[in-house]
């Protein structure tokens, strides 16, 4: 039957994206039309082995890009917890409420067990919040920031709550991984040494299942949370994003094994599908929630409305919850399946909701602004650009030297735009005008001052992605002067001049250019210097 699981797989997730939903939708039908095949999880032990893998990669990945001081801002701890705590005591009268007009699912349920049911339904999807938004590119916007430190949160609350449910604590060798951080330097040293190829894919691999999973496993503590806690220590590595995108398709690849389980659990039935159908409907207060409560923490309403969204769905974290809880007795086996169905919907739902979240502000957006408090978060204020000549997206090493090329012409009248903080101080400390912000985002272009004197931006951002999603941005500010971009291929070139760009600026063409000259201006020095002792002696 393998043939079979991979060819409903492809067909289901082509299916569903032609319909403009995520793929990630069309392999959890493809797991629901398996089981009716016959399939089932127990039959296949190494899809949930891979499953399991792609959910480790996952966190493995999340952690290589994630800023560890992220996790203590306020919005993040306080906000996480705050939505969790407001979520349960909301949702459990409502659970009981609908025990009491008849669903039977919930009739003979205590207030523990509706209180568990409470906490699995509080939890968001880490799989799917980050492919919205690694496909929206907003993985280092500041609401997909928040969203994946809450995300992060809620991952160390259900590994708590998963600790604490095995009814032991994790073996005294795990104080040992406190020295992990220690061991830094030497995991640099051999991070240096694996360079760009395979050994580079293999190490990742190593640190994430071995490192990471294995040895937090090995001490009582749970894999996943390993994964996450490597990846983090990797993070300040030259190399990180290099390794993310190295492992990229692995990770993709196990995920898709991953929602084909759930749907493998099993069909629910008609009343299940019911009960499914009626938690869902939960969806929209849970990003209600998340709005009031990120708005509390001073954050713009578009912001908080952008991250709510994201987080707007179930969690497979609240079905591994519902696992362990069946498992244990503490909730009848069909929640299993219940859950499942809800959380297969949530996706449904927070698809298309996740594209209209533009459209859904721009019409409650005056209401939404009401929930802003001020002074707003400093990261989520108007970006002050003063009234510059020339502006550079990219302050890399291309951004920087074109700077400086103009500084010397038009001193006092450029600004450069990067993203990474740390690059930020060092332009400041360097005496160039640089402010942070990441023209990838939809937020910055939001946030940004206008500039009535500005005649030409310079895309020196190094994803050609980025600089034509910077055009499009351009264009709806009415933007009317020049528009120059680097470009690393034939093709990117193409598309930036039917955007609209007058000069695109072909890096390694150029570069076998200067190189050129530079050979030439060498030879030349050379004859001349040759010459003039040739010279002396005839004279």
């Amino acid at each position: 039957m393998e043939p079979a699981i991979l060819v409903i797989t492809l067909a289901c997730g082509m299916l569903v994206n032609r319909i403009n939903l995520p793929p990630l939708i069309g392999y959890l039908a493809a797991g629901f039309v398996l089981y009716t095949m016959g399939i089932e999880n127990e039959s296949l032990p190494l899809l949930n082995q891979l499953a399991s893998l792609g959910v480790t990669l996952l966190l493995f990945a999340i952690g290589l890009k994630l800023d560890i001081r992220s996790l203590f801002k306020a919005e993040v701890w306080a906000g996480s917890s705050l939505h969790l705590m407001l979520s349960m005591v909301i949702f459990v009268p409502i659970l009981k409420l609908l025990g009491l007009i008849g669903l039977v699912q919930l009739t003979n349920l205590t207030v523990e067990q509706l209180t568990l049911l409470a906490f699995a339904l509080s939890f968001s999807s880490t799989v799917f919040a980050v492919k919205v938004l690694e496909d929206k590119g907003d993985m280092q916007s500041l609401y997909g920031r928040v969203a994946i430190g809450i995300l992060i949160m809620q991952d160390i609350f259900a590994v708590l709550f998963l600790t604490i449910s095995k009814g032991e604590f994790p073996s005294i060798w795990a104080l040992a991984l406190l020295l992990l951080p220690l061991a830094k330097p030497l995991i640099y040293r051999a991070f240096d040494k694996v360079g760009h190829g395979e050994l580079l894919v293999l190490f990742g691999l190593v640190m994430a299942l071995v490192v990471g999973a294995w040895l937090f496993e090995s001490v009582g503590l749970k894999p996943d949370l390993g994964a996450l806690i490597i990846g983090i220590l990797l993070a300040g590595h030259k190399k990180a994003s290099e390794l993310a995108k190295s492992l990229f398709y692995f990770k993709e690849l196990f995920l898709v094994a991953f929602f084909l389980t759930i749907g493998l659990n099993g069909l629910p039935s008609m009343t299940d599908i019911m009960l499914a159908v009626l938690l869902v409907t939960l969806v929209p207060l849970k990003i209600l929630l998340f709005v009031y409560t990120l708005t509390r923490f001073k954050l713009r309403s578009r912001t908080s409305m952008l991250g709510s969204f994201n987080l707007g769905n179930f969690s497979e974290f609240g079905l591994i919850v519902a696992a362990v809880a069946t498992s244990k007795g503490w909730l009848p086996a069909q929640w299993l399946v219940i859950i499942a169905v809800a959380l297969s919907l949530s996706f449904v739902l927070a698809a298309p909701l996740n594209a209209m979240v533009g459209s859904i502000y721009q019409k409650y957006q005056q209401k939404l602004v009401k929930l802003e408090k001020h002074p707003l978060h400093p990261e989520d204020r108007q970006i002050p650009v003063g009234n510059p000549r020339f502006l550079i997206l990219g302050m890399g090493r291309i951004g920087s030297g074109a700077y400086d090329e103009l500084k010397a012409r038009f001193d006092g009248e450029i600004l450069g735009i990067e993203h990474k903080q740390e690059l930020v101080d060092f332009h400041r400390e360097q005496g160039r005008n640089v402010v942070q912000g990441d023209a990838s985002d939809t937020d910055f272009w939001e946030k940004l001052d206008r500039a009535p004197a500005l005649e030409l931006v310079l895309l020196a951002m190094p994803y050609h992605a980025g600089n034509m999603f910077a055009v499009e941005q351009l264009k709806k500010l009415d933007y009317q002067g020049k528009i120059s971009a680097i470009v690393q291929y034939g093709d990117d070139a193409v598309a930036l001049r039917e955007s609209g760009v007058h000069s695109v600026y072909n890096l390694y063409e150029a570069a076998g250019a200067g190189f050129v000259e530079h050979v030439v201006c060498e030879l030349l020095a050379a004859e001349t210097v040759n010459e003039s002792p040739a010279k002396e002696a005839v004279s």
